[in-house]
């Protein structure tokens, strides 16, 4: 018999919704929840012999100190696979899924596998490292994951070679690989392009991510009558970072005064970024978020007025939707401000 250990989120749990979300780590004998479909998936192969449950919030704002409790507690049960999730879209059960996944796999050796809708953050950060299942985005998708899952584990607990992304429906890994081919490169080249030029379906050889083209922001018509706001992606925060930003792969924003930056600056305020050296803007902050010079403009008569919020995110290793959530949060406030214009401060 297979042991199998499960972790799932406390949604998945049973335990509850949102509102539990702050819950800490707990393990359970057997199969609870989508552990029940993995027991019936091994048809007597193998079974769940524990569950670990945790709330999301509890294990992103704890995360060493949760991820070794439960290595160590599960330390005490038979393990041949550690199987997390699917955790579809959910960005913070995603992320909880990789990171248990990876130290499970670094500690104890066994094979690990999880499933996660590729937008999920938890695929910027895992997909290398790990195998990730290919979902829906939300829980509808189950009946057709968790199979795909359980085959996947079961070749990897056997030994057996593992196929390419589309033959076993994990996400691709970046990795490339040789594969000899009976056909010269032009001949294989020559094809797509009739393909593409006909219209039909093809499949390059070398992908390329897909990434959103943005077009230029229209120039200020009377920089004279306008309001300028400030943004940064440099973790330029209040020393208690109050709205709990990440040092790296943000998965929030906030604004800040204007006001109280100016008169409180290296005393109030530090960069928390992780990518590059802070020294020099903690010594002096106005050298990440030029207030100083703006203000010195403003004065001049270049523009009217600074927005009286700044607004702050870390832009390091942050995936692509969390930035795009990001941005989007932040326009929808400079839009609703009727700011005239942004200056963005990058590291």
């Amino acid at each position: 018999m297979i042991s199998i250990i499960h972790y799932i989120n406390q949604f998945f749990g049973q335990i509850g919704g949102e509102e539990k979300a702050g819950v800490g780590p707990q393990v359970r004998n057997g199969a609870v929840g989508p552990g029940m479909l993995i027991d019936q998936l091994f048809a007597g192969q193998g079974s769940v012999v524990a569950t670990v449950t945790c709330g999301d919030n509890y294990f992103n704002e704890n995360k060493d100190k949760v991820a070794e409790e439960i290595l160590q507690r599960i330390s005490e049960y038979p393990m041949d696979l550690f199987i997390a999730g699917p955790a579809f879209n959910a960005g913070r059960y995603g992320l909880a899924c990789g990171e248990m996944c990876k130290r499970v796999r670094e500690k104890f050796g066994v094979p690990v596998v999880t499933g996660m809708f590729p937008e999920n953050p938890g695929v910027a950060v895992y997909k290398r490292e790990l195998y990730i299942i290919s979902t829906s985005g939300n829980a509808a998708g189950m009946g057709k994951a968790m199979p795909r899952m359980v085959d996947l584990a079961l070749k990897l607990y056997r030994g057996e070679p593992v196929g390419l992304p589309d033959e076993e429906g994990y996400i691709a890994q970046g990795i490339k690989k040789t594969i000899r081919s009976d056909r010269l490169a032009a001949e294989r080249a020559i094809e797509l392009l009739l393909k593409k030029m006909r219209g039909e379906d093809f499949q390059t050889e070398i992908p390329f991510p897909s990434l959103d083209v943005i077009p230029s922001a229209p120039s200020v018509k009377s920089l004279r009558n306008a309001t300028i706001a400030l943004v940064t992606e440099g973790g330029l925060l209040p020393k208690e970072n109050p709205d709990r930003i990440e040092a790296a792969r943000a998965t929030r924003y906030a604004g800040y005064s204007v006001e109280e930056f100016e008169r409180e600056g290296a005393e109030k305020f530090q960069s928390i970024h992780r990518g590059f050296d802070t020294t020099l803007i903690n010594e002096d902050p106005n050298r990440l978020l030029p207030v100083d010079a703006l203000r010195e403009l403003q004065q001049q008569g270049t523009f009217e007025s600074i927005h009286p919020r700044f607004f702050v995110t870390t832009g390091v290793a942050t995936t692509m939707e969390n930035a795009r959530k990001i941005g989007e949060g932040i326009a929808r406030e400079l839009a609703a401000a009727k700011v005239s214009g942004v200056i963005l401060t990058a590291t």
